[in-house]
């Protein structure tokens, strides 16, 4: 995971828990002490914590969390390549939910599937689709997330309990022998369930996600069917995935075999 995106996660967790430990920063994102307290001296460069003996606090100020479009930006020829290779899997007639992560929304800008159905919590995904010729969206209801323009909760997740389609697209925050996870539990709850109401499961992420752990296991590996990457993870990696018999693409290569549509 890169720096700008760990800051972002921290200030996440910050804002949840108010503070944070150097432990807790190497715990959730496997990184070294070293690693955590450089983490820490940038943002409080940017004045968006109090740094104390051993971690952090919140600052005096407001919490600034960088805009979803701001995340968009972070690895964005990475999420770039990954969401156009996404986008060939969605044909016409399909019925599709996507997720609100960065690397499905670049996903979505690459949709060319006339007589689609797509599912989504995702303002943005939404607004993107709602420009394409004859796509049908249904954006689901829930509490919103203002920043980050999706919603969530409970009534998010009942509503998707009456959706069933062939394919869902699913960002994560890692991937590990753990499973996948994510940094809350509300966002990891909504993940988990779109991949019940689909057929097939595919999950996007840039080489950063493998090998590491966040706050919240939403979902077993065994339950994933593709993941398309940018770079070929680990041989370790590799072989865990085949254990799970997770299929794996990664984006800039030519494939000889295609899934089963």
């Amino acid at each position: 995971m890169y720096q700008e995106e760990r800051m972002l996660h921290i200030l996440e967790y910050l804002s949840k828990h108010q503070r944070i430990t150097i432990e807790d920063i190497c715990r959730i994102f496997q990184v070294s002490r070293d690693t955590a307290r450089r983490d820490l001296v940038r943002l409080e460069e940017q004045n968006s914590i109090v740094r104390t003996r051993g971690g952090a606090l919140l600052s005096a100020g407001p919490i600034i969390i960088p805009s979803y479009n701001d995340r968009l930006n972070t690895v964005s020829a990475e999420k770039k390549q990954i969401g156009r290779r996404a986008a060939q899997l969605v044909q016409s007639g399909q019925r599709i939910i996507l997720d609100s992560s960065t690397t499905v929304q670049a996903c979505a800008e690459f949709i060319e599937a006339p007589g689609c159905t797509i599912v989504t919590n995702s303002i943005n995904q939404a607004d993107i689709l709602s420009n394409k010729q004859d796509i049908s969206v249904h954006l689901l209801g829930g509490q919103l997330q203002s920043q980050h323009r999706y919603v969530y909760g409970s009534a998010a997740v009942e509503a998707l309990s009456h959706y069933f389609a062939e394919r869902a697209f699913i960002g994560v925050g890692s991937i590990s022998s753990k499973g996948l996870t994510s940094l809350t539990v509300e966002e990891g709850r909504i993940k988990h369930k779109m991949m019940q109401q689909a057929e097939m499961t595919i999950i996007l992420a840039d080489h950063s996600k493998f090998g590491r752990e966040l706050f919240y296991k939403f979902a077993d590996l065994s339950e994933v069917d593709l993941i398309i990457t940018d770079r070929s993870p680990t041989p370790e990696m590799l072989e865990l995935l085949d254990q799970h018999e997770v299929e794996l693409w990664v984006a800039d290569q030519s494939f000889s075999k295609e899934l089963s549509l």
